[in-house]
């Protein structure tokens, strides 16, 4: 019942284009019925040369057979043509909806799927789809046609021989629709292990650094190599069953073949039946016996079809537990008051926020602060909905973040993130992802706030220089500069830096404080750090300890106070740690080179 809902969907999606599906239909029909005519032809010319007719009758035949020939072959090269530019049609539209679907699912979507399976479901899974329209959707209507026509011709013909010759049929048909139910399990869990071989290697290719750092790429190999064996033993599977189903037809038909001969051959002898009447039993088995062989794989694109549809339709049916809400309104640019109302949140199950409740002033920095895990980076995300809370709410300027559209948003709150991701694509395209048609004057702006200009422009190429993928061919300091340009251009009321000055050297890191203390003038700021100098003159710090706010008040009022903050900033105060060499020297003993 569940692979039927999917066929109609496939369906529908199909006849999203009714006039390409009924052009399609159209030639057919047309070239099914010109193949219906050309066996009666034949056996009509076999009884005219047998009668000895005269010359001019069999080359009319003749010629006719080959007017009607070139007529099945036109209209065969416009079904076929047609066939496979619907199917790329619904390829398309289904590769658009897909990844469209991705980009609103939110982050907790995402969070519980892997990058390779997805991109397999975008492949693959409607590739499948693709081949199930083009070549088993079109073609199921040309067997019904041909079988049914064919039988109705034979019966009309000599109703004794078509019951002899037509006995096989429905036990190929009940053969190939247990083979197809049988091949329906097996290409779903096919299709599962090829989106594993895409994870295998996508994490492969993305982590090869690290792979080679540590020397495992034997153990990469094996990993892969267990998920391709087990791809190709499946495939091996499905493909014997389709071969023996096809063998066994083969089978079936030659049987009937010589039943017909055999029973034919008595039914001329008895008056019956002329020659070139059995003549036409012959080729309109024939034309029987290949719609009837083609089912196997007609039935074959059904199964992989339908198992592909639910994976697809997995994706596109995913509910987003973050989403515009009826009713949400637009809203051009806040002043930035920001408020968490006892906010609680949990991953899953796992709660990570508990009861957070604090405000941030417009133009007030706000410092996260605590030991990893302990909820900060939880509480930006909050801000943009990435997620929503699980109790309590946000608010900017006293409307809560749900009421807003997410477009909107977002637009408002600028983050520049500690894991910096960069497209491959040139400095000036990077820079201006979240802004285009901007002008290169603000680019380069940018650029200079985010002590990146004078870099840029000593590169070849300057603003047009081509950042390879994932921003590989830039240090991280590099990367992370570029990530604060990018912010820094779309000028929103509210800022979050995560970490932002993690990764740059100490001359760099004090060049930026400067260029960002300007930047955040104005606007409400939201600053994760694990050094305690990054937070000093913050308006606000935010200590949280599992999910808690453990401690609140300005760096100079918690550093009086013994608690949790004044902990962290004795520990970073401490005297650096004795090197290997001191502490051999002041152990007598020495050190190998």
């Amino acid at each position: 019942m569940r692979g039927m809902r999917i066929l109609l969907r496939i369906l529908g999606l199909a006849w999203r284009r009714p006039r390409h599906m009924t052009s399609a239909y159209v030639a057919l029909i047309a070239s099914s019925g010109f193949a219906l005519v050309v066996p009666r032809l034949l056996g009509n010319t076999v009884d005219e040369v047998l009668r000895g007719g005269n010359f001019s009758e069999v080359v009319q035949l003749a010629l006719l057979i080959l007017l009607v020939s070139a007529g099945r072959g036109v209209f065969a090269y416009g079904q076929t043509y047609l066939s496979e530019w619907t199917g790329q049609l619904v390829a398309y539209d289904l590769r658009n909806s897909i990844f469209n679907k991705l980009q609103r699912l939110s982050f907790s979507y995402h969070d519980g799927q892997q990058t390779g399976d997805q991109m397999s479901r975008a492949t693959a899974d409607v590739e499948a789809i693709r081949n199930f329209v083009q070549g088993g959707l079109l073609r199921a209507l040309n067997i019904f046609i041909l079988v049914f026509g064919a039988a109705g011709l034979l019966f009309f013909l000599n109703w004794r021989l078509a019951l002899v010759g037509l006995l096989f049929v429905p036990i190929v048909a009940y053969r190939s629709a247990v083979v197809s139910l049988s091949l329906r399990e097996v290409w779903t869990y096919i299709l599962r292990v090829t989106g594993k071989m895409t994870t295998v290697m996508q994490e492969n290719l993305a982590g090869a650094r690290v792979v080679r750092a540590f020397g495992a790429q034997e153990h990469e190999k094996q990993k892969f190599d267990v998920v391709i064996t087990d791809l190709a033993e499946s495939h091996l599977k499905a493909n014997r069953r389709q071969v023996f189903n096809s063998s066994f037809i083969q089978i079936m038909f030659g049987a009937a073949t010589v039943a017909i001969l055999w029973f034919g051959g008595m039914e001329i002898v008895n008056g019956r039946l002329t020659p070139g009447e059995l003549t036409q039993f012959i080729f309109y088995l024939g034309l029987i016996q290949g719609p009837v062989r083609m089912s196997g794989m007609i039935l074959n694109n059904f199964s992989r079809a339908v198992s592909a549809g639910q994976r697809i339709f997995e994706v596109l049916d995913s509910p987003s537990p973050v989403a515009d809400k009826e009713g949400a309104v637009p809203v051009e640019r806040v002043k930035g008051h920001v408020r968490f109302e006892d906010v609680s949140f949990a991953y899953a199950k796992e709660p990570v926020l508990d009861h957070v409740s604090f405000e941030a002033e417009p133009g007030q920095v706000v410092a996260l602060l605590g030991m990893p895990g302990s909820g900060k980076t939880t509480v930006v995300h909050l801000l943009p909905r990435f997620y929503d809370a699980t109790d309590g709410r946000v608010t900017i300027d006293g409307m809560d973040t749900r009421d807003f559209t997410l477009e909107s948003l977002r637009r408002n709150i600028g983050i520049a993130m500690q894991d910096v991701f960069l497209f491959s694509a040139t400095m000036a395209d990077n820079i201006a992802y979240g802004r285009p048609g901007t002008t290169r004057e603000e680019v380069e702006r940018a650029a200079k706030i985010a002590q990146l200009h004078d870099f840029i422009v000593s590169q070849p190429d300057g603003y047009e220089t081509w950042i390879g993928e994932r921003g590989i061919t830039l240090s991280g300091g590099q990367r992370q500069r570029l990530a604060i340009a990018r912010t820094v251009l779309l000028d929103p009321p509210v800022l979050v830096l995560d970490d932002s000055t993690s990764s740059v050297d100490a001359s760099t890191e004090h060049l930026l404080r400067t260029a960002l203390t300007e930047v955040m003038r104005g606007r409400t700021t939201f600053v994760i750090a694990h050094r305690l100098s990054t937070v000093r003159s913050a308006d606000v710090i935010l200590v949280l300890d599992e999910g808690r706010i453990a401690e609140q008040g300005r760096h100079d009022e918690l550093v009086e106070r013994d608690g949790l903050y004044r902990k962290l900033y004795e520990l970073q105060l401490l005297p650096a740690e004795p090197t290997i060499d001191q502490l051999a020297a002041d152990s007598g003993k020495g050190v190998r080179p």
